[in-house]
């Protein structure tokens, strides 16, 4: 094939936005039942719900979807959601399964294997605010019970909230009566994490915080007997605390405590003997970082063998999975194409299951066999949506920032074998920013990076000061910092890239979801980045951070700002300075802002006074709003209007044609 020469942004490219809807999201929350995979999975184009998948052993036949549409398996626990479902096997009847349905949140059986079988409830509904919602559960047949995560609204204000351990029965009796549900705790923790039960069943270990701090400042692990009769005795703190975040526990074989613990600076694995005081042994001491921030609970960075020994996540930036031996520390890496694993993992056996993805590769279920080292995919297992000529061929690089502060980044270069750009031609660059801000970019195939770089459109993301996978240090620069150092070090990264020849300076844009949508829109009306972008994509983000510190989100990131921020009584100078809401006088730009109308992390009345105090001031600019989407998109029809509106913004701005594209209308 012979290049054609064209314009950057203008090149034709085989994936269209309808691909790109098509391959969103992730299979998650893998788990065993006896020898079977179970996982969730995405369906874009099913109204974005989340099919449980079952994958039978002994090479059996392809994984199968155990529940018809509308069934939605998802939790809202804190709003991100938690692990949706467990199960357990049986001798007789196959396996018992439990799963929460995402429109009513309650938890529901289902036995896959009986004639005729239907989901049925366990759970009641609630009047009140939210109403009862469920997340992280074990199924314990002996006991005839599901021991749980339960958020449950008192109110109707979103920090009118409790949570605390529970125990389900397994005989529906609880599905019209909330008197039924055995609490295990007391609800003096404001968060907690489901409970893991050691080997003999005598003991239960689970995860503890409270406002103001988020998991990732600090997080105890909470150790309790469990009686005869099922009620959990002497719940006592045995590590973590105020300063050291704890992202996973669980048990050894041998009936020690295990947990991923950043007393060292980074997340590393400790071993705890359940009966002794003090702190656990770091079983591999490294400066690398072996669990992550707990967005969501019953995220898992490690899983304990029958063998005793290991299986981790580990790495600087994105991690790799590896086989540690407790004894000696040795650990070893497993081999395959995948630079990316995801905070999932199970176990059957010698068997290790998890969900990996790789530059060319989307995300994937992956099986390691720990006996013979090999790999291999059982489930969503990609396949080639376009030839890999068309994807971006990412560069790691490390920029410095103000102070010659180091700044992680992963550069993706536009790439398309038809297409060549005129000799001379600087290409476009978007700074992608991510979302959190607690949170990081990850080192895998994107095909909504690919739909712009393929069309010679050039992306950087940015692990800006505050992103994970660098150690505590580094995560700690955001600090009472948001809106400056994520600003400046995303601004950074593109100045250095115009400044070598990479990027043309008169094309720069930023664009960013949630958190990201703030540095976007705080980057659009900041002194510190007078002139440099010429447009940006605003997702879903905060735009006012006193109205989000003053009951404008969830109960989750209700205090998270006075760690980003400081407190607004002390600082209400920052919240204002910093605010896109109170500075929209310097927004000059071109803009695009998206926003799910049932968003209720960043409420879209944010985007609404936003909006007011843009109009009028002669911005170009569009406001697409979306019916039936919270935080973050999940139906195939959004994605592609959103992508395609993100493409023509760039085309206007940047001046070039995309007649294959409805064209964004922008308003003043």
């Amino acid at each position: 094939m012979t290049p054609v020469t064209a314009p950057y942004g203008t090149w034709t490219s085989p994936i269209d936005a309808r691909l790109v809807a098509a391959h969103d999201g992730r299979p998650e929350y893998v788990g065993t039942v006896g020898q079977e995979v179970w996982w969730t999975e995405p369906r874009p184009a099913e109204g974005g719900r989340r099919a449980l998948m079952r994958l039978r052993p002994y090479d059996t036949g392809p994984a199968e979807s155990v529940l018809p549409e509308p069934w939605n398996v998802r939790s809202r626990v804190i709003e991100y959601g938690g692990r949706p479902w467990a199960g357990a096997a049986r001798e007789d009847g196959g396996p018992l399964v439990v799963f929460v349905h995402h429109p009513d949140q309650r938890m529901y059986l289902v036995e896959p294997d009986a004639p005729g079988a239907a989901p049925r409830p366990l759970t009641p509904l609630s009047p009140v605010g939210e109403g009862l919602r469920w997340a992280d559960p074990v199924v314990l047949p002996e006991r005839g019970e599901v021991w749980c995560v339960l958020e449950e609204f008192t109110g109707p204000r979103p920090t009118d909230v409790r949570r605390v351990l529970a125990a389900v029965p397994l005989d529906g009796s609880a599905a019209d009566d909330r008197a039924r549900v055995r609490e295990l705790t007391d609800g003096a923790d404001r968060f907690v994490t489901g409970p893991r039960l050691s080997p003999d069943g005598r003991r239960a270990a689970w995860l503890a915080w409270d406002h103001p701090r988020m998991p990732w400042d600090g997080t105890v692990v909470r150790l309790a007997d469990v009686a005869d009769d099922g009620v959990l005795t002497g719940a006592r703190p045995v590590a973590g605390g105020a300063d050291e975040s704890i992202a996973q526990v669980g048990w050894a074989t041998d009936g020690a405590l295990l947990y991923a613990g950043d007393a060292s600076g980074w997340w590393n694995l400790y071993r705890l003997d359940a009966d002794a005081t003090g702190g656990g042994a770091n079983l591999c001491p490294r400066p690398e970082e072996f669990g992550g921030p707990l967005w969501k609970i019953g995220h898992q960075w490690f899983e304990p063998l029958e063998n005793g020994l290991i299986a981790v996540l580990h790495g600087v930036g994105s991690p790799r999975l590896g086989i540690l031996d407790p004894a000696t520390g040795e650990l070893a890496d497993t081999p395959g194409p995948w630079t990316e694993w995801a905070p999932t993992l199970a176990s059957a056996g010698a068997r290790v299951i998890g969900v990996a993805a790789g530059p060319c590769r989307g995300h994937e279920v992956v099986e390691l066999d720990v006996h013979t080292g090999h790999t291999l995919v059982v489930g969503a297992a990609h396949t080639d949506p376009v030839d890999p000529a068309y994807l971006p061929e990412p560069e790691e690089r490390v920029f410095h920032g103000p102070d010659g502060r180091e700044v992680h980044a992963r550069l993706r270069p536009p790439r398309n074998p038809g297409h060549r750009a005129p000799d001379g031609e600087l290409p476009p660059y978007v700074v992608w920013v991510h979302g959190g801000p607690t949170g990081r970019t990850e080192s895998a195939m994107d095909l909504e990076i690919a739909y712009f770089t393929s069309r010679g459109i050039g992306v950087v993301e940015v692990d800006y000061g505050g992103s994970t996978g660098y150690g505590r240090a580094y995560r700690e620069r955001l600090r009472e910092q948001w809106g400056v150092v994520d600003v400046e070090d995303c601004a950074a990264v593109a100045r250095a890239l115009a400044r070598e020849g990479t990027a043309d300076p008169a094309r720069l844009a930023i664009r960013g979801g949630s958190a990201g949508g703030w540095t976007t829109a705080v980057s659009l009306t900041s002194p510190l980045t007078e002139g440099l972008y010429a447009c940006g994509t605003i997702a879903y983000p905060i735009l006012d951070p006193a109205g989000w510190a003053t009951g404008e989100t969830h109960d989750f990131e209700s205090r998270y700002l006075i760690s980003l921020v400081g407190r607004l009584e002390e600082h209400p100078d920052r919240y204002r300075d910093r605010s896109p809401v109170h500075h929209a006088d310097r927004v000059t730009t071109p803009f695009l802002l998206l926003q799910g109308l049932d968003d209720v992390i960043c409420p879209p009345a944010q985007c609404d006074r936003f909006l007011a105090e843009v109009a009028g001031r002669g911005v170009p600019h569009a406001y697409l709003a979306f019916e039936g989407e919270g935080h973050g998109f999940r139906r195939a029809e959004t994605i592609t209007r959103a992508v395609e509106a993100e493409l023509s913004l760039y085309a206007q701005v940047f001046g070039f044609e995309r007649p294959d594209v409805p064209a964004l209308e922008l308003t003043e």
